[in-house]
């Protein structure tokens, strides 16, 4: 593979997993200030210190999986 086309892969790799690190982001930010403030209740600091990376580790993991599917799928149709 020229020097090129794993520039373009790499690139794609960080794409990929900036996507999933926002999506990650967009899904836990749904509805976070209920989650965090309970009705007469102290804060839950659990939405952030545990929800809050386990949403951004699976947004990535998502991305990243997404994005060897469709490599892995794009090399085939190359052949």
């Amino acid at each position: 593979m020229s020097g090129m086309g794993q520039r373009t892969q790499a690139a794609g790799g960080c794409l990929a997993m900036a996507l999933g690190w926002g999506a990650g982001l967009a899904v836990w930010s749904v509805d976070v200030r209920a989650r965090f403030w309970r009705f007469e209740q102290s804060p839950d600091f659990s939405v952030l210190y545990a929800q809050l990376p386990l949403a951004l580790l699976g947004g990535t993991a998502a991305g990243l999986a997404l994005w060897a599917v469709s490599t892995r799928l794009a090399s085939r149709l190359r052949r």
